[in-house]
């Protein structure tokens, strides 16, 4: 089989770890990106940011000589066959749509640089009709036999390693059976153990990511609007949940009900999906994506409702710990936030507000500065009026009610994952309350 050499532009969340679980596969990989200070790390060994099981991924690779990075294109064109993708794609500034300079910028500085046929892989999540064009400006570029193909990520934080050496799909758009034929080969591992490979054109390739995402979110958001018809009649939503999940033909998984979705992917890419919706003039299709981001953001102004009522109507003056602030738990990632939203929320309304989290008290300080973080459980809620469970984190659906109540000034807490017993609390003395329970 041919020996590819991969290369991977962008070392965020994506790039990084695809470059080193291809290289933890046998490729030679190179990473590129232009922050210098990031390639230096990654270099060293030090991952910038918390995944479990990366690290220990990439310094082996780094040791055995599979994996290096540089900041340099010309070096990235001459060592690669095969380029992956894996620049960001934010939300622009003040609209919904997905600003997409990063992938057209990195194209531009990559390709005048090719002098021999290759294969560019794009796995950034774009907007439908993104490759074409991107098809398009390679051609402007070069005269080389430089082809595009669409291969989208399915990366869950704190499972990303296992969802790359082992994902549960492989999904190619691509242009000719010349580069299905590569990527087959670049997946021969995972195509070994019987992972689907799906060929596709480049606008259904597009589609897959978002539309899964928009699925989640829409999940997510369903059994939190059931959350709050339970809060009006007085229904269980946890139980309501558990019956549902019993029905094969819909299933527990993102029926959890709570705070809500957040992080660098549900929100965003479901409102540039509605975005480019509207571009295409099939806005209509997607209008419930609206609801289901108004739930998740509706989740929020109600955690806050709830800690308020045990306070008596007021956070003026009283303490209130926070247990959390990264989207979801084995993350550092406080992009959209839930957690870190109420907190913030919460201090602006006069509480005087200690965050924890296991991972994610840098980023959370740098995204929040006027909040005020603690170093363990214990300092977060020592003096509280009222405590809030807002990211689910072993260590704290593992707290002893007990122990933790030597600690703050009144046993009020609110779990905002429903990842608590209630009845172990309210025997320990606690006035426990959750999103959609009675």
């Amino acid at each position: 089989m041919v020996a590819h050499r991969l290369t991977v532009i962008g070392t965020g969340y994506l790039g990084t770890t695809h470059a080193a679980a291809m290289a933890e596969l046998g490729f030679e990989v190179l990473g590129l990106d232009i922050d210098e200070d990031r390639i230096a790390r990654l270099a060293a060994g030090d991952l910038p940011f918390y995944e479990p099981g990366l690290p220990e991924l990439l310094r082996r690779n780094l040791a055995a000589g599979r994996l290096r990075f540089t900041t340099s294109y010309a070096e990235l064109a001459e060592f690669g066959d095969v380029h992956f993708l894996c620049v960001g794609t934010p939300q622009r500034q003040g609209e919904n749509a997905a600003d997409v300079s990063f992938v057209d910028s990195a194209i531009r500085s990559l390709v005048p640089l090719l002098r021999r046929e290759a294969l560019i892989v794009g796995k950034s999540t774009v907007p439908v009709g993104t490759a074409a064009r991107v098809a398009g400006l390679i051609g402007e570029l070069t005269s080389e036999n430089v082809e595009l193909a669409w291969n989208p990520e399915f990366l869950r934080e704190g499972f990303a390693v296992q969802d790359t050496l082992h994902p549960d799909r492989i999904v190619a758009g691509v242009p000719s059976a010349a580069a299905e034929k590569i990527l087959r080969e670049v997946y021969a591992a995972q195509i070994g153990e019987g992972v689907p490979f799906l060929t596709t054109d480049y606008p259904t390739a597009e589609l897959v990511k978002v539309s899964a995402n928009a699925f989640l979110a829409t999940k997510i958001s369903f059994i939190n609007a059931m959350a709050e018809v339970c809060e009006a009649t007085g229904a269980d939503v946890t139980k309501l949940s558990q019956a549902l999940s019993y029905d094969d033909r819909i299933g527990g998984k993102f029926l959890g009900p709570g705070l809500g979705f957040g992080g660098g992917c549900l929100p965003k890419d479901i409102r540039a999906f509605m975005a480019r919706a509207g571009e295409l003039g099939v806005d209509q299709a997607l209008s419930f994506l609206r609801e289901v981001d108004a739930i998740n953001i509706r989740r929020r102004h109600r955690m806050v409702d709830l800690a308020r009522d045990l306070l008596g109507g007021s956070f003026d003056g009283r303490g209130v710990a926070v247990l959390g602030a990264a989207f979801k738990p084995d993350s550092d990632d406080v992009r959209d936030s839930p957690a870190l939203d109420v907190a913030a929320a919460i201090q602006q309304q006069g509480g005087v507000v200690t965050v924890y989290d296991p991972q994610a008290n840098a980023n959370a300080a740098r995204a929040q500065p006027s909040l005020s973080f603690a170093a363990s459980t214990a300092e977060a809620a020592r003096g509280a009026d009222v405590t809030l469970l807002l990211t689910e984190w072993r260590e704290f659906r593992d707290l002893d009610p007990e122990a933790l109540g030597t600690l703050v000034a009144v046993r009020n807490i609110v779990d905002g994952r429903n990842a608590l017993d209630p009845e172990r609390w309210r025997a320990a003395g606690w006035t426990y309350k959750a999103l959609g329970r009675p």
